[in-house]
This record gives C-alpha cells, structure tokens and sequence, in this order.
C-alpha cells in the first residue's frame, strides 16, 4: 500500500498541515517538527506525489531532450553530460530520439510538451526542415538548442565553434607537411555539417594548399568506409584527409588500412568530437575535441534564464575546441603526439 502524508503526519505526531509544510520546504515549521517528519518519512519510505506536486507548483522537474540519433557516440556522451548537470538540481531528463526525421522530431516534441516538461533541449536534426516545430516549441516553454542548431534565429543555441576546429586540424596537417587536403563529411542537412565543411573550405583556401571536391555522404561509420573506398578508387591519393566527425575518421582509417595504407607515413586523418573511440581505433585518432561537459553546462544555465516565447534577441554561445594529436596524423616538427595510456589533457596544435 502506498504511504501517504497522512501515515507520515500519524508517525511524526503532527497534523497532516504541518507535515506538508515540513516536507514541501514553502513554509517555516520549528526545527523539532522538520526533524520528527523528516524521520518519519524516512522510516516510511514515503515519496511525494509527482503530480500532485507538478499541479501545486506548476512544474514537474522534468526537462525533455531530443536528440538526432543515441547510436552516434557523440550525442550519447553529450546526452550523459545534460543528465549530469541537471542532477545537481534534482531535475530528470527525459530523452527521445528523432531518428533524424523533422516529422518524427515534430512528434516528439508534441510528446515532451504533452507531459509538460518545464523545458527543452533539442539538437535539430534539419537546419531548414526542423525549423517550424523548433520555434512552435520555443513558444511555448523554455527551449535551448545544443551542438545544432535551425536557420532561424529565433531559439538559443549553445555549441561547439566549428570554424575554430576546423581551422586547428587544417593548421595541424599543413605543419605536419601537407599540401594536398580532402574533406570527408556529411551532406548539408545540418547546421554541424555545413558549418564544418565551411569551416574547412576557408582555413584551406588561407593555408593555400591543394584541394578537391568534398566527400559528402553521412555522419556515419558506413559513410566513412565508403570515402575511404572512393578516395583509393579515385586516383592521387591527398597528403591529408580532415572528417566531420570521428565516425567517419575511423570508417575511412578502416578502408584505408584495408588498401594498404599507413598511418601517417601515407596520408594523414583527423576527426572531430573526440569520443571514446577515437583512441581505440588502430592508429589513435588526432581529432578536434568538443568541451562537452561545458557545454553541457551551458546549456542547462541558459535554459534556466530562457522563457517561452521570450521577446529578447536569441543568444548564440560558441565553445572553443581543442585539438588533440594521436597517431594518425603527422605532427609539426618537434611536437609529440599523444599516445595510448598517457593522459595529456587538451592539446592544441
């Protein structure tokens, strides 16, 4: 049988008022009286009525978060980065997964709304098609995109900078001796994507080595196997390739090994976000670290200053990166590159 504020009120020797007022923090009662129903609630086990209180306080302590997909490592590891922070205030997280679909992504919002989350936290998985139910949301209760964002200005945004990672490893290959640079990455769905591969365009076009047309496919393993396919297939290979993300890296490393390749003495492959398998693919990965659990942070701290439908101009906070170099690159003359067990911290080029 369920234990109610009555049983806790009988245990405790109070009125069932004043073992509301003890529990629920809202009103002062003597410490004598907080101390016998905090016992008594204890010995009980008595847990508070979820819904009664989310009437009482309108609030449930519940934020929704959407996400692409949770089989991408990154959005994983950023996904356990939310929880952690929103633990420190007692806040859940329910999460769903749009499946990279903007009409499934619709639906789950109207799902999270539905339940009455006090808040959102969504990386859109379409720069232009998400952009309608992303701001319908944002009308209605506090929201914060993270690591992607709409077209539209109209919600805030914490990430990563983009521009800045891809300016590191496309420094760090030419230092290393490259003069002939490929991009590997996905089609321009999204706001990572085009972003990234802007990003790349740029710092080549500064460095003033050689390129060729990008490889676009998707944010993917499979993809990064088949780049590493077309790139053996498709004549002189580059001194360097540069990948959207580390899916893609270890796919094109795979493909690449399997042609006979090496690492770096043939050609140079860096990543980006550094999750957990960037030093566990043969050779470790150089990839541009995304500051996850600042991010993370960020997200959750602008969330709780967010209003729905807020008039103010929405705030767009870009982390900076960190490149970190492992094995599969060459490093600049007189830099050493990390290796397997060492710890270094953030590294940059």
């Amino acid at each position: 049988m369920r234990v109610t504020i009555h049983d806790v009120a009988r245990v405790a020797g109070v009125s069932v008022a004043s073992a509301s007022r003890a529990l629920s923090g809202r009103r002062k009662v003597t410490p004598e009286i907080a101390e016998r129903v905090a016992r008594a609630a204890a010995e009980l086990g008595y847990q508070p009525n979820a819904v009664a209180k989310a009437l009482r306080d309108q609030t449930t302590g519940t934020i929704g978060m959407i996400v692409p997909g949770i089989g991408n490592p990154f959005f994983t590891t950023i996904v356990e980065a939310v929880e952690r922070e929103l633990q420190k205030t007692g806040t859940d997280l329910v999460l769903c997964a749009s499946q990279y679909s903007p009409e499934v992504e619709a639906r789950r919002l109207e799902t999270l709304l539905a339940r009455r989350v006090d808040g959102l936290i969504i990386s859109p998985c379409d720069i232009e098609a998400s952009v309608p139910a992303v701001l319908d949301a944002a009308r209605r209760v506090p929201l914060v995109q993270l690591d992607r964002h709409i077209a539209s200005a109209g919600a805030d945004w914490v990430g990563v900078d983009d521009e800045a990672g891809m300016s590191q490893a496309v420094d760090h290959v030419v230092a290393g001796g490259a003069r002939s640079v490929v991009f590997v990455g996905s089609r321009l769905m999204n706001s990572s994507a085009r972003l990234r591969l802007g990003g790349f365009e740029r710092a080549v076009a500064r460095s003033g080595v050689q390129t060729a047309a990008p490889l676009l496919g998707e944010f993917t393993l499979e993809w990064g196997i088949e780049a590493g396919r077309r790139l053996l297939d498709g004549g002189p290979l580059p001194d360097a390739v540069v990948c959207g993300n580390d899916e893609i890296a270890v796919g094109l490393l795979r493909s690449l090994r399997t042609g006979g390749l090496r690492f770096p003495a043939d050609v140079s492959v860096v990543g980006f976000d550094d999750v957990g398998h960037a030093t566990m693919c043969d050779p470790p990965l150089t990839t541009v670290r995304q500051p996850v659990e600042e991010m993370a942070a960020e997200a959750v701290r602008l969330l709780g200053q967010v209003k729905a439908d807020d008039p103010r101009p929405a705030q767009r906070v870009a982390i900076a990166p960190s490149l970190v170099v492992r094995q599969s690159s060459r490093p600049a003359a007189g830099a050493t590159p990390e290796r397997p067990g060492r710890s270094t911290g953030r590294e940059t080029a």
